[in-house]
């Protein structure tokens, strides 16, 4: 699970590295104009990383019910 604000890029370097799922949280928190996460959130749907999933903004719930889910299969 990768929590990421402003411009959103670790997702992607994540997803590039490890060979496991990624799942990407976009927050409004942070410094510099992340548009109250608008922008690392456009920035994680566009990735070019294969495995990343990326949920709502500041949406911790459902990225650990999305980790769940990878988790029992």
């Amino acid at each position: 699970v990768v929590v990421a604000g402003m411009e959103g890029a670790l997702a992607s370097v994540v997803g590039g590295i490890v060979p496991c799922p990624v799942i990407a949280v976009p927050t409004g928190v942070g410094y510099g104009a992340s548009f109250q996460g608008i922008a690392p959130l456009l920035t994680m749907l566009n990735s070019c990383a294969a495995g990343v999933a990326v949920v709502n903004i500041d949406n911790g719930f459902g990225a650990a019910t999305i980790a769940s889910l990878i988790n029992h299969l």
